[in-house]
């Protein structure tokens, strides 16, 4: 989608015009540059009893050459910045490139230039599909893209454009993880990501990426991601992300890491065969991780950051790890493995430990992780758990100025305990029971987060916190900013966290 700016004067193929509840005419501006019939006709149509300004509330006025459409954002004195994106996403929706592609918005009287970014914004995040694989007939193939043009009075233009343009921005990342999340698994696997990654960074001068393959992670005894993908064809990989790896250097700078199983069956530990079609989002971490490295370069970030995506395909076969087994880690402790369908987190260990290695400011990992914190919070939030409330509350904060909520968990002494407990190894993949599941496997995770020693000596560990995905990744149906598939979630909290710093 191409967004720019303007004043009150074109009137494109559609016009949205969003009115607040109690309209009782057109608002001002809303009739430029149409013809004295159609005027009157938008005019009636606004003074009428059909148009309320209430949130759904859409009204439609054919005219020659524009359809205009009035759309309902509710009380003006109560819209939220979540309210004026999700009527933007839905009035979207509802458009069909019949009318035409260009859209205009005017945004009248009683609009700020927040709110006005914000329904741009929902606009842009709802202007995806993932119809790669499907044939189009010359209808649809040639109607081409949707291009969107907000209006607004002159006092207002310089500050929604830069807001729109860093939406239009940001959006290109959350999109490319959409993207990956959404791709079959027999198209995108360990190694086809890492090549993407590669051709990513091409021609991009402030961006490195680097791929360990299967002899490099032997190599580097990278046994928790060997363990997971050793029993599937396509071999699994570690991949780094870096942006401006030149600046800031001497300091510490985040390293955001991500859960990336391009498919899971679960292993021996099979999973049922019910869903397991959806198993191709278990890689949304790492898609989150390439898409938030998108957004960045493309909002001309200055900062240095690091990215990891620890790859794998988990896969019964004969050479496939097992329950009972105990593997090496990266970190040198050891793992017993209770169930080989808890994967994820064993590739994390690996992870996680080499971002230490990086000396980051903190850590972030987000996975794919449980079905336990799907039931706790549903499709509504993600899981966060972390070892400094600073940072916890840095995203907490983000995740809710980008209604991508981060509901904060407890890490409780027990659930380490409970996870230190194995009688063969230093850490189990599993809990003891089904209760908390959520709750020990991020216990589980903090055993692989470094200490560190402070200019007095004392030690402590490196900031980190956890996002559980498994709710929020895909199958957010109240999502208004998102049609199917996978949602990209995260991409714009993490982008918020890491830019306002």
């Amino acid at each position: 989608m191409q967004v720019t700016t303007g004043k009150f004067e074109a009137t494109g193929d559609i016009m949205i015009v969003p009115v607040f509840a109690g309209v009782e005419k057109a608002p001002n501006n809303t009739t430029v540059g149409l013809s004295r019939g159609a005027s009157i006709a938008v005019k009636a149509a606004a003074s009428g009893d059909a148009l309320t300004g209430k949130p759904g509330n859409m009204l439609e006025v054919w005219t020659k050459g524009c359809t205009v459409f009035f759309v309902g954002v509710g009380d003006k004195e109560t819209l939220t910045h979540k309210g004026a994106r999700d009527a933007g996403a839905k009035c979207l929706a509802k458009l069909s490139k019949d009318l035409g592609t260009n859209i205009v918005i005017r945004f009248t009287s009683g609009w700020n230039s927040s709110n006005m970014a914000a329904f741009a914004e929902g606009m842009i995040l709802r202007d995806y599909a993932f119809d790669k694989y499907q044939q189009k007939d010359d209808d649809n193939a040639n109607k081409g893209e949707w291009s969107l043009e907000c209006q607004a009075h002159e006092r207002h233009l310089e500050g929604l454009a830069a807001a729109v343009q860093k939406s239009a921005s940001i959006a290109t990342g959350v999109h490319l993880a959409r993207d990956l999340a959404n791709e079959p698994a027999n198209r995108l696997y360990p190694e086809e990501f890492g090549r993407r990654a590669l051709e990513w960074a091409e021609g991009k001068s402030n961006v490195e990426v680097e791929v360990w393959d299967y002899e490099r992670l032997h190599k580097e005894n990278m046994q928790g991601v060997i363990a997971v993908g050793k029993g599937s064809i396509r071999k699994p990989c570690m991949v780094f992300f870096r942006l401006n790896p030149d600046a800031q250097t001497g300091e510490r700078v985040p390293c955001i890491v991500g859960k990336g199983i391009t498919f899971d069956t679960g292993g021996i530990s099979i999973k049922p065969s019910a869903g397991m079609w959806d198993m191709k989002y278990d890689m949304h971490g790492s898609a989150t991780v390439f898409g938030l490295f998108q957004a960045l370069w493309a909002t001309g970030y200055s900062g240095r950051v690091n990215g990891i995506t620890c790859m794998a395909e988990n896969m019964p076969s004969a050479e496939a790890y097992r329950p009972g087994d105990v593997i090496d880690t990266y970190s040198g402790k050891t793992i017993e493995i209770f169930s080989t369908d808890a994967e994820g987190r064993n590739v994390l260990s690996d992870g996680l430990w080499k971002s230490a290695e990086l000396n980051p400011s903190y850590i972030v990992d987000l996975a794919t992780l449980t079905g336990a914190c799907v039931v706790a919070l549903g499709h509504e939030a993600s899981g966060l758990w972390s070892n400094d409330k600073s940072l916890s509350d840095k995203i907490h904060e983000a995740g809710n100025a980008e209604d991508e909520i981060a509901w904060p968990m407890p890490l409780m002494p027990a659930f380490e305990k409970e996870m230190t407990s194995s009688k063969f190894a230093d850490v189990r993949n599993g809990g003891k029971g089904r209760w908390g599941g959520a709750c020990t496997a991020a216990a589980f995770l903090k055993q692989f987060v470094q200490d560190r020693e402070d200019e007095n000596g004392e030690k402590s560990q490196i900031p980190w916190a956890h996002l559980d995905i498994a709710g929020t990744a895909w199958g957010a149906d109240t999502n208004a900013c998102v049609a199917h598939g996978g949602t990209g979630v995260h991409v714009r909290t993490l982008h918020r966290l890491i830019t306002s710093q």
